[in-house]
Order: structure tokens, then sequence, then C-alpha cells
């Protein structure tokens, strides 16, 4: 089961909460006292430089007739997309910028290169997802409807194949996964949806994704045609391919923030008179991160930073690997567990959990409380009151007192 009281899963008290609250206010403040013209310059500058890549793609697509021109064009473009969406367009529609009053760089008028309206997804990301993060029934973004991700969700035989199959046809069109979210289609296939507000937010989001099909398929593979060295339908491809990677790393940076393990998932009980500090505690176990240097930090929109992204979602970018030592030392101080690896790693991770879970639980060997997916307070039903401490080190008696039991077992066996 989802956790259902997020004190007890953490072996924190009240007053614990409340300082590891106040800790994290600091931080806040902290940085937002220390925002000033290095940011801006930053956020500038990196504005600046993915224009100047979307261009040098494009201008390459004209010598398309040469395969090696083509393909430097379209990944060039590709990355010029993904820098736009994930380190640009995401974060700056997150409000990180609105403190410079810069009316090209706010959220309430900034409109990302992707099928989807950032109107629709600052509703279904910034409040729904951000405020209800990881709460069955409330957080959409977990497992998207479709796909499952934990076991308080009940087995259908269409997980047997949908899964792995949807989380594929997901990873490849990702930006009309994003762009479809706020349309709701499963309230308007059960005839529960205002049908007012679904017309019109279908119309919006039909105006944006008319847009941006004209855009990558229409007018850009016109204006490129007109050189000499490149066709109409060689740019189509280069965009449709471009489109494809930024959406297929897009989603693989998503999928490693909230569904490896140590990504909790929790109940709506646990929003019920929810304190800042709990709120900060059930971003700081509903996300992951995953180890890199500035490089990977960057083409991930600085989401290799998760948690603290969830923690602060609207403290510019490029501050939350500041933040993460700050951030980690907290863990330390109240026992809890800091999640991070490799990206492959905390990839794979997702994947062996989206093919785990397409199997009925009789399948599964680990129990519905202590799962690497889907763990509860009751995981710690075993333990000694001496052995119950905080958080981290409960978890690795917990394990360590299975490593016991399976030792013996396999004794027992070989005997």
């Amino acid at each position: 089961m989802a956790i259902t009281d997020v004190p007890e899963f953490t072996h924190l008290t009240d007053t614990d909460i409340e300082n590891l609250g106040r800790e994290l206010d600091a931080i806040r403040q902290d940085i937002e006292d220390s925002r000033g013209e290095r940011d801006a310059r930053y956020i500038r500058r990196t504005i600046a430089a993915q224009r100047a890549l979307e261009v040098a793609g494009r201008l390459m697509l004209t010598a398309g007739s040469r395969r090696s021109a083509w393909w430097a064009g379209t990944a060039t473009l590709g990355v010029a997309k993904i820098i736009e969406n994930m380190e640009i367009g995401h974060n700056v529609m997150h409000g990180q910028w609105d403190w410079m009053n810069d009316p090209e760089i706010h959220s309430s008028t900034w409109e990302w290169d992707m099928s989807g309206a950032s109107k629709h997804w600052r509703f279904t990301h910034n409040f729904m997802h951000h405020k209800y993060t990881n709460i069955l029934g409330m957080d959409d973004d977990v497992g998207y409807g479709v796909i499952r991700v934990t076991r308080d969700a009940k087995w259908k035989p269409f997980n047997l194949y949908g899964n792995l199959l949807f989380n594929t046809l997901l990873a490849i069109g990702f930006e009309w996964g994003v762009g479809l979210q706020h349309l709701e289609l499963g309230k308007i296939s059960k005839g529960r949806d205002d049908r007012k507000a679904t017309m019109d937010r279908i119309k919006e989001f039909g105006v944006k994704a008319g847009h941006q099909l004209a855009k990558d398929y229409v007018l850009f593979p016109a204006l490129t045609s007109l050189s000499p060295g490149a066709r109409f339908w060689s740019t189509v491809r280069a965009n449709a391919i471009a489109n494809v990677i930024r959406n297929v790393w897009a989603n693989a940076v998503i999928f490693c923030g909230h569904f490896p393990d140590g990504a909790e998932k929790f109940t709506k009980t646990d929003m019920v008179g929810e304190s800042k500090g709990q709120w900060y505690l059930r971003q700081m176990l509903g996300s992951a991160n995953f180890d890199g240097g500035p490089a990977l930090r960057f083409m991930s929109g600085n989401l290799s930073n998760q948690i603290e992204h969830h923690l602060y979602p609207d403290l510019p970018s490029n501050r939350l690997h500041e933040i993460s030592i700050r951030v980690r030392e907290i863990c330390d101080k109240y026992d809890l567990p800091y999640t991070t690896g490799n990206f492959l790693v905390q990839y794979g991770k997702t994947w062996r959990t989206i093919a785990k879970l397409s199997l009925p639980d009789r399948f599964l060997t680990d129990t519905r409380d202590d799962a690497p997916e889907t763990r509860s307070e009751r995981m710690f039903d075993e333990l000694d009151p001496s052995e119950r401490r905080g958080l981290k080190s409960s978890i690795a008696a917990v394990r360590a007192r299975r490593r016991d039991k399976r030792a013996v077992a396999r004794t027992l066996r070989a005997a």
C-alpha cells in the first residue's frame, strides 16, 4: 500500500517536522535574497544559445541532400528542442524567472515548442502535479492514468501488454501525451466531464497543436526546400526525428525523477491537514535525483535535481545543484534517505518497475508494503522499538533483517 501517514513513515516528531520546514524555508530565503544579474545573465545566454543552435540546425538541413549534413542538422535541431523544452520552457513556465519582470521571459507569456498549450501544462503540472505530488487519485502523473507503477493500482489484463507498450508509445510521442493530459480523456469517455469546459480545452489544444504541426511539417520544410540542396520531405523527416529525440529524452528525465526505487507514493489522507513541513517531506520522499556533471544537468533542465526542484519549483534552475548540497545535509541530519543514482541505472529501474507491475500481484515476490516501487509505514511492523530510529536507519534495519532471513533459509535448504 502507499504511505498513509508521512510522519509515522519518516519516524519524525511534529517538532522535527516543524524544524525541518524552517530549515528548508531558510534555504529558499537565502536563494531569493541572492538572485541577481548572474542568474539573469544565465537564462538570457541560454535562450540565445538555444536559438543559435536551432538556426544552425535548420541551416544544415538546407544542404539536406548530403547525408552527413542532414544527420548533423537533425541532431542539432533535436538538441535545440531539448534545451527549449527542458531548461527554458519548463523552468520559465514554473515562474523561475518572473522576478526579472521581463515580459519575454515570464511564466504568463512563454509558449513552448511542443504540441501542448502552455496554459494547460501550467495547470496539470505546476498546480496539480506539484501540489499533489504522487498522491494516488490526485496526481495524474502517477502512471498517466494508464501505466501501472504502484501495487495500489488494481491489476488489469490490459497491463500485461499495455504497461510496456504504452510506455514505449508515450516516450516516442511524449509531447502529445503532455498535450492531451489536460483534456482528461478518461472523464470524457465516462461522461463525467463538464462538456462546455471540455470543448474549450479541446479548441485550445487544437489551435496549439495545429500551429505546431504547421510549423514543423509545412512552414519550415517549405522554407528549407527553397535551397537547391534540400527537399521538402527530407526536412519533414528531420523535424519528426528531432521531435522524437526530444520526446524520448524528456520522458526519460521525467520518469527518472518520479518512478525509480525510493520515489514513494501516497494516499489522499496524507494531504489532510498537511503542514508546510509535511508538504516538504512529501516532496522529498516522492522525488528522485540522478547523478551527473554540468552537461547532463543542463540537458535535463537541471531536473537531475528533481528533489530540489520539487521543494522549490519556482527557484532558478541554475541554483538547484547548489541547493542540493544543503538539502543532503538536512537529510543526513534527520536520518532521511536522499534518493539518487546513476542516470542509466535510475532509468532502468523505472522500466523494471513498469515491466514487473504488468504482472498480477500473485507473481510478485515483495510485499505490498515493502516493494521497491511501493512502500508504506507498515514495512516497519516487524522491527523492535530499539531498531526504530530515523527512516534511513529503519529501512537499513528492515533490509538487514530480510537478508538474515534469506541466509537462514538458504542454510536450511542446504542442510
